[in-house]
């Protein structure tokens, strides 16, 4: 009873949530949105209503404690779900079994007690939120972002990196550029080539059909080898944050959930420990209030900065290893 209660409150509440046509303007706009016939500016506004309720839906769940987290509308919003995981998630990450090549991170490095909360966002170690677009080059990012964060701690500099190196000459070491790699495979193709040249001298384009054009008098950041964090040991994953830094991780980002985040802790009961599709940043972590109910891993993304919550998200911490963040951990040694 309860349920079909709380069903007609959720429908009359959204019953006056479909944009209207300064909205959808205003949102194409601001997205840079155009479309070649009107029939298809006429699916795309439908997909993007649709999107609108559902969202809608959500939030008033979350408003009535039945979520902790938010969505919001954002350039995603005139794809569905399936068309979103094909363009910008298909193949970018490609997880598979195989002997770790890294020093392998477990619990009995534990020196001591570990803080609370740690953000190295404060400590110039994590460069600006970028965007990979429909490029199937998570993997390539989430390279740099550990790398350049070891590197700033090693040398007080922070430099950007390149993705597009990692897309154009990693090929060798088993990544496929757009169509998806791994971090690991990048670190040891970086050790091999003898570095990664900075952003400005290679810059992101989201191809991968062109040749590789590293520059070894561009090289902005070396590293001598990498290592893994125990598989699926948050604990783990918590010293290796708090003692190291930013620290590349993959997880199952495949729900329509991910997709319109926005606020406060996701909390995916669906999301896969051993499922991933999307190599991110873990750059540090806390709790709400202290609340070690909602414990909360800090996450850069390459969605750009209009994604999530200025490109981040807090994702459920201490629950099982919640959307495989502690699977797949490693970071480089400089």
């Amino acid at each position: 009873m309860m349920l079909l209660i709380l069903g007609a409150v959720i429908s009359m509440a959204t019953a006056g949530v479909l944009p209207h046509n300064k909205e959808w303007e205003m949102w194409k706009l601001q997205h840079g949105k155009q479309y070649e016939t009107e029939a298809e500016e006429y699916s795309r506004r439908f997909i993007f209503e649709k999107n609108t309720v559902k969202i809608a839906e959500h939030n008033i769940r979350a408003s009535l404690g039945m979520h902790s987290y938010t969505l919001a509308m954002n350039k995603f919003g005139d794809m569905h779900h399936e068309e979103f995981h094909q363009r910008i998630m298909g193949g970018c990450l490609k997880i598979v079994k195989k002997p770790l090549l890294g020093s392998d991170v477990g619990d009995n490095d534990d020196n001591g007690t570990l803080p609370k909360s740690v953000d190295w966002r404060n400590s110039h170690m994590v460069s600006e939120v970028k965007d990979q677009g429909e490029c199937g080059s998570c993997w390539a990012f989430s390279t740099t972002g550990s790398l350049e964060g070891q590197h700033s701690n090693k040398t007080g500099k922070l430099v950007d990196l390149s993705e597009q190196q990692l897309v154009d000459c990693s090929k060798d070491f088993g990544n496929q550029g757009c169509g998806g790699g791994l971090m690991d495979q990048a670190f040891q193709y970086i050790k091999a080539n003898g570095g990664l040249d900075t952003e400005e001298s290679y810059p992101y384009t989201a191809t991968d059909d062109k040749p590789c054009k590293f520059d070894n008098s561009s090289v902005g950041a070396t590293l001598v080898g990498y290592k893994d964090v125990k598989s699926g040991n948050e604990h783990a994953l918590k010293r290796a944050v708090a003692t190291v830094g930013p620290v590349s991780v993959a997880i199952d980002a495949g729900h329509e959930s991910f997709q319109f985040y926005s606020s406060g802790v996701y909390d995916e009961p669906q999301c896969s420990t051993e499922q991933l599709d999307h190599g991110v940043l873990a750059v540090g972590y806390g709790a709400m209030n202290d609340n070690s109910h909602q414990a909360f891993w800090i996450v850069k993304n390459s969605w750009g900065p209009s994604w999530g919550d200025q490109g981040y998200i807090m994702m459920s911490r201490n629950k099982n290893n919640q959307c495989g963040i502690a699977t797949s951990a490693s970071y480089p040694l400089v």
